[in-house]
């Protein structure tokens, strides 16, 4: 309905357009259920134009987008302040640029520094149709994943992370009678377990509070996933010897997929030493060079 009317007036700036729904919200990521209909939610799309196309025809092109019927099937869509870069029309570099602070990035440390969800964003949904190709060209430069260099680097961060929270100071937090600490040392090693696993997988991590929902799609050390849940789900006033078992379990998980993958030659499963192993197997220099955790 949308799509018909914007080509019928404006053919040729449509014919050269992309059009699709990605970015923002768990629509684009496939999670969106019956309490995502509160905010933001309803009959949209994004029109994405070149830098010339979007300063000639912006303007006009958004007053016609928004002059849409705004019900679509019983549904009127909820919008909210924060949800202005979610519809509309925009440039396709202001779409990336917005995420990312880039197109794609020309460096391995501006890959290295950009967070996986921003990523896991800019390349989420679907585009419908890109007549010149210009958005999907970027969105194919992003994708599956970090260039291997910098996926290695972050494989390395999150197995010395996972080493650091869970596997040493979770247990000496308990001992201590800390168990604030160790609630936090849990949510250190819980984010590095699950971006883990979305890195062996070539995937980028979405947002915090999707990372569980997506993983289940993941096939790269999903056996770790029950004891992650375990642990999630558990509390720190319970027995800490069952977290502590399923700490080292999906440990153990994490360091059978890494050797698989050919990513390390250490030994045992204690992971600090595999976080090294990884980093000797990154070729660029400077990316080697980094601190063990960075990334």
């Amino acid at each position: 309905m949308g799509a018909p009317a914007l080509k019928e007036r404006f053919p040729e700036l449509m014919g050269r357009a992309a059009a699709g729904l990605a970015g923002q919200g768990s629509d684009c990521l496939g999670f969106d259920d019956e309490y995502s209909r509160d905010h933001d939610f309803g009959p949209g799309f994004l029109v994405w134009l070149t830098d010339g196309d979007y300063d000639k025809y912006g303007a006009e092109l958004q007053a016609a987008y928004d002059a849409l019927p705004r019900e679509y099937r019983g549904y009127a869509r909820k919008p909210t302040h924060t949800g202005a870069q979610r519809v509309g029309v925009m440039r396709t570099t202001d779409f990336y640029n917005y995420y990312i602070g880039c197109t794609v990035p020309e460096s391995l440390m501006k890959w290295v520094r950009i967070q996986e969800h921003f990523l896991a964003t800019c390349t989420s949904g679907a585009v419908f149709e890109d007549g010149l190709g210009e958005f999907t060209a970027i969105r194919d430069a992003l994708l599956p994943c970090y260039p291997e260099d910098v996926r290695l680097k972050k494989l390395a961060a999150r197995a010395a992370s996972m080493a650091q929270s869970g596997q040493y100071n979770f247990p000496r937090m308990m001992r201590r009678g800390d168990v604030f600490g160790a609630r936090l040392a849990l949510g250190e090693f819980l984010n590095a377990a699950l971006s883990m696993a979305y890195l062996l997988n070539f995937r980028y991590e979405p947002f915090y509070k999707w990372q569980f929902a997506g993983a289940g799609e993941l096939v790269a050390m999903s056996d770790a996933l029950p004891y992650l849940r375990d642990i999630a789900a558990g509390s720190t006033r319970r027995d800490d010897k069952r977290i502590a078992y399923d700490i080292e379990a999906a440990c153990a998980v994490a360091v059978s997929e890494l050797r698989l993958q050919g990513l390390t030659e250490a030994g045992g499963d204690y992971l600090e030493p595999h976080a090294y192993s990884i980093m000797a197997h990154i070729e660029d220099e400077t990316i080697r060079n980094l601190h063990v955790m960075e990334g």
